[in-house]
């Protein structure tokens, strides 16, 4: 038994005279004159010293108390016979695709705690796109899958054959194991299986929302954005890593629902302690609104009845693992364990029997609860909204696994289960069609069927459903357009980071393109030299700058502007990237292209937010991510964790991502301008990946014809003018480019040997082409064998091949085996080191005199050139060859 807690009012009296005149003014002058009296007691006690407890976390009830609930609009008890058609249709999916093979799996337990959750939304809220309205954006928990798919099945847009082949897509019959735009284009919006991912992303999306409207170039003041995700998820760090940007930008468009089943993947969340109650406090102090959605309506009589408030006590201390236990077993061990903390609780469910003790409900699985909660989140204003509601894991799974630790890797029922399953939901299946694991479909005219399918028509058609293209089309400039950065850049020394500000201030210029331009920064607009565009285009604030800056009086101060198109982000790569992803997406969740650039410190990118990027490349997102301060050696002095020579090779291994490392300003301009075209004007599925360095150097023209070879991969920079038989084929790429143009000139001048200079603007492009030629050539052997581009352009060439960039050596090993020449490649692997570029270009073996030898070994290979020439080239460059290899730890 509980240990009661004594009498501490030593005056009642006077205690219920307050409590007589709070309700007094509830009921005269109404809830927002109540709460500012109270805000005014607990103001004076603090300002006299009362140690106040912070008023974070509410009571363990619902935040909607009975009378302040909305009517149900809709046909319960038809809503009640759709859900469990559907939540039929689930299990089978998993328990067909079971059989077909283990290996295939499935998740029957979240849908099944969700299903209530998802079918208020889709009965009652979620709009979708028409003339009349923008569209809701969804962002569904990954491991729900199997409930969206079934409801789809009984709307008409998907098959028994689709369904029955879950998990199951490469004969091209099946569908996707989760959310995934890229394998199902026409239904999935958002990928969320990552756990974590969604609900940053959404944050961002939703503040992207608001940022088309405050900028007049879109109404979307009537949109929301649903994110449903898991408690446990809440433990991944980018899901509560937002919270403060959605109540700072007041983003009363975002509707968070956390599924709160008490139970991550192997067991409780907080089995100690009381997860809903936790989140709430988070939630809470970032500045949300929190709505609790318990218990369901078979508590409001008993919590009527608790005039001592012994229930709420027994409900606020017993923590979620004990919970657990009680789903897990039977009335009786609830009655016993829950109630029997108290005599006064017993002698309440008294004339309750252990089988309504059990259909007590969680308020998650009851609509009208959750649709109290909905409705109140949809008509808030000023706070992002979080609903908290409690359900079970597993909810219907009976003794195959509802509320227990193996709930989450149930893929399995038996017959006898199935049956329980059935008659728990009161369903019209025949004891055949179970032992058949038959899917489930009342009819086209039956009353399900028609009732469903007219909530959808009202709220203005299906969800999930994605926009491939964008209806309107943009035309992008010229490569003229840039006609300045294809010319010499004469004396003029300037970095690419620099190029690239100035294509962008000239993209802003642009008449058709220049308002769809949305500039990324996480917080290094200075380090880019991008300061001036803080009062040419401003910087987003929905509040416009309240202040005067410190900065007034400078030409380039820092300009807020509730209209302004920059968006920097602070300190934060993950908020900035996934503000990228919603810009790079409008396409498709608004019907209107925009552009955007995020530019970076190239070192914190794929590293640090990878998952995101690959979910970038799941949504099919167009866009530019410009990796500044790139390349191992590019970088000067800041040393081992701050220099990149990886992050090149990491995003070119995602498929649709088309990565370069330009080194002259015409090769940024054309990368540049091509991209445009293929993301926004041709509306091809790719974004681009380029580096971008902040070395200075000269510019020189734009070698004619060359354009196409930049797009490709690599073009001839410079073709020997004196051919002879001591001849290599040097190839560089970045800023190491400058490094093999002169080295070339030393081999000509010391040693007598010619060089072809190439220019490799991607050396994974490169490898892409080589690769589906090779396919085809393995796939096709009785036709005439294609040659790569790779191979075309140094097949007809002499000598061996030499190839160096700033990145370690795969970057360019990867062309290796795809032409006939002996090949050497340089890079720069290993750690980064503090130093001067010269020195670290020296450290890392890929400077003007490493090439050199290269070249010589590779001819001294072939019988072109003799060892002493080599020995010679050692010693004249003071190269030490016993230093610590920079390769090895």
């Amino acid at each position: 038994m509980m240990e009661r807690t004594p009498n501490l009012d030593c005056d009642p009296i006077e205690t219920k005279e307050w409590l007589k005149a709070l309700s007094s003014v509830l009921r005269v002058e109404g809830g927002a004159r109540a709460e500012f009296l109270m805000q005014q007691l607990i103001n004076m006690a603090r300002q006299k010293g009362l140690a106040l407890a912070d008023a974070l976390v509410t009571p363990y009830i619902n935040s909607i108390s009975v009378n302040a609930e909305p009517a149900f609009p809709g046909n319960e008890a038809l809503e009640a016979r759709i859900a469990a058609i559907i939540r039929w249709n689930a299990v089978m999916m998993v328990l067909r695709a079971g059989k077909i093979s283990p290996e295939l799996g499935g998740h029957i337990a979240t849908y099944a705690s969700a299903a209530t959750l998802y079918e208020v939304g889709f009965n009652h809220f979620f709009r979708a796109a028409s003339d009349a309205h923008g569209g809701d954006l969804l962002y569904i928990q990954g491991h729900s899958s199997p409930g969206i798919y079934a409801r789809a099945f009984l709307e008409g847009r998907l098959s028994h054959t689709q369904l029955a082949h879950f998990r199951q897509e490469i004969g091209g019959q099946g569908i996707s194991s989760y959310p995934h735009p890229w394998l199902m284009p026409n239904f999935w919006q958002f990928p969320t299986v990552s756990m974590g991912l969604g609900p940053m992303q959404a944050i961002y999306q939703a503040r992207f929302l608001k940022y088309l409207q405050n900028r007049n170039l879109l109404h979307t003041q009537n949109r929301k954005v649903w994110v449903f995700c898991g408690d446990g998820e809440m433990d991944e760090p980018e899901s509560l890593g937002a919270l403060s940007i959605a109540a700072r930008e007041k983003l009363d468009n975002l509707i968070f629902v956390i599924n709160c089943n008490l139970q991550r993947l192997d067991g409780p969340v907080r089995g100690n302690g009381k997860i809903i109650q936790e989140l709430e406090g988070i939630f809470r102090g970032f500045g949300w609104n929190v709505i609790k959605v318990i218990w369901g309506r078979t508590w409001d009589a008993l919590l009527a009845k608790d005039q001592l408030g012994l229930l709420q006590r027994v409900m606020m201390e017993t923590v979620d693992g004990e919970y657990q236990n009680c789903r897990a077993r039977d009335g009786a061990y609830v009655r016993e364990h829950f109630f029997g903390k108290f005599p006064e609780l017993r002698a309440m469910v008294a004339d309750l029997s252990d089988e309504d003790i059990w259909r007590l409900e969680r308020g998650g699985h009851d609509a009208k609860k959750v649709y109290a909660a909905y409705k109140l989140a949809v008509e808030h204003i000023g706070q992002p909204t979080v609903i908290l509601a409690k359900t079970i894991k597993g909810y219907g799974m009976g003794s195959a696994g509802e509320g227990q630790n193996i709930t989450h890797q149930q893929k399995k029922m038996t017959h006898e289960q199935l049956l329980l399953f059935r008659d728990r939901f009161k369903l019209a299946i025949s004891d055949e069609e179970i032992e058949n694991l038959s899917f489930h479909h009342p009819g086209k005219e039956s009353p399900e069927i028609a009732y469903l399918q007219e909530k959808r028509r009202n709220l203005g058609g299906y969800l999930p459903a994605r926009r491939i293209r964008c209806e309107q089309t943009v035309t992008i400039p010229a490569l003229e357009a840039f006609t300045k950065l294809l010319q010499d850049s004469g004396a003029r020394e300037i970095s690419t980071t620099m190029v690239f500000v100035e294509i962008l201030r000239q993209l802003l210029k642009d008449k058709i393109l220049g308002y769809r331009i949305v500039p990324i920064v996480p917080d290094e607009s200075r380090t880019f030299g991008m300061e001036g565009l803080f009062r040419q285009i401003g910087i987003y604030s929905p509040v416009g700058q309240r202040y005067k800056p410190v900065d007034a009086d400078q030409l380039m101060y820092y300009r807020e502007d509730s209209k302004g198109q920059l968006l920097e982000e602070g300190i934060n790569e993950g908020g900035a990237f996934c503000s990228w992803m919603a810009a790079a997406t409008s396409y498709s969740t608004n019907n209107f292209s925009t552009v955007p650039f995020y530019i970076y410190y190239a070192m914190f990118g794929y590293q640090r937010i990878g998952d995101f990027i690959w979910a970038a490349g799941d949504m099919q997102a167009r866009g530019f991510i410009l990796g500044a301060t790139a390349g191992r050696t590019t970088l000067a002095g800041e040393g081992l964790q701050h220099q990149d020579g990886h992050n090149l090779l990491f995003f070119s291994v995602v498929p649709n991502c088309v990565a370069y490392d330009p080194c002259f300003s015409y090769e940024l301009a054309v990368i540049i301008q091509n991209g445009l075209f293929r993301m926004i004007q041709n509306q091809e599925n790719v974004f681009y990946y380029l580096t971008l360095m902040n070395e200075n150097y000269k510019h020189p023209p734009m070698p004619q014809g060359s354009e196409l070879g930049i797009v490709k991969g690599m073009y001839l920079l410079k073709k020997s003018s004196a051919l002879n038989r001591r001849h290599v084929q040097l190839l560089g790429s970045g800023t190491i480019l400058n490094e093999v143009i002169a080295a070339a000139e030393m081999l000509e001048k010391d040693y007598a040997v010619t060089a072809d200079i190439w220019s490799v603007t991607s050396f994974s492009e490169l490898r892409k082409e080589a690769l589906a030629i090779e396919r085809d050539n393995l796939l096709h052997p009785t036709k005439r064998a294609k040659q790569s581009y790779v191979a075309r352009c140094l097949s007809d060439r002499s000598g061996p091949v030499v190839a160096v960039s700033d990145y370690i050596r795969l970057n360019a090993d990867q062309i290796r085996g795809f032409f006939k020449q002996r090949y050497i490649v340089l890079g720069t692997d290993g750690f980064g080191r503090s130093d001067t570029r010269e020195q670290l270009r020296r450290f890392f073996e890929v400077n003007r005199f490493y090439i050199v030898i290269a070249s010589l070994y590779a001819l001294q290979a072939e019988g072109m050139v003799e060892t002493e020439e080599v020995e010679r080239a050692f010693a004249s460059y003071a190269i030490d060859r016993e230093k610590p290899n920079p390769f090895t730890v």
